[in-house]
């Protein structure tokens, strides 16, 4: 797994990536009330706005990590957004994307480096 500095995590399965919001990100928003997903075909660029949250404390905007197409988005989200503060890097998932440049996934931080930067 891989971390962005802006506390997104990013799993490989397969030839996609699946992306969704660290623990920490979720302890800092709070209670996520609701999630606005992009839609499945979307090809994006690394840091297009492409995710909407909003929480008790604040409204924050999850940029895409790399270039390619979203392949899934997780629905689940839509009905309880909550599954994001409960399973994190679980059923908390936001969406997949197929990468056109799989390279991106080197400028991320491992575990360790992550959890080093968040103290």
């Amino acid at each position: 797994m891989k971390y962005t500095e802006e506390h997104e995590w990013l799993r490989t399965e397969g030839d996609v990536i699946v992306v969704g919001i660290t623990a920490h990100a979720t302890e800092q928003l709070g209670d996520i009330v609701f999630v606005e997903l992009p839609d499945v075909g979307t090809t994006v660029e690394k840091d297009d706005e492409i995710v909407v949250i909003e929480s008790v404390k604040a409204a924050s905007d999850i940029m895409a990590p790399l270039d390619g197409e979203i392949t899934a988005v997780n629905e689940a989200l839509g009905d309880n957004p909550a599954l994001a503060n409960e399973d994190a890097t679980g059923e908390g998932w936001f969406f997949k994307i197929k990468p056109s440049d799989p390279s991106q996934m080197d400028d991320y931080m491992d575990e360790d480096a992550y959890k080093a930067m968040i103290g």
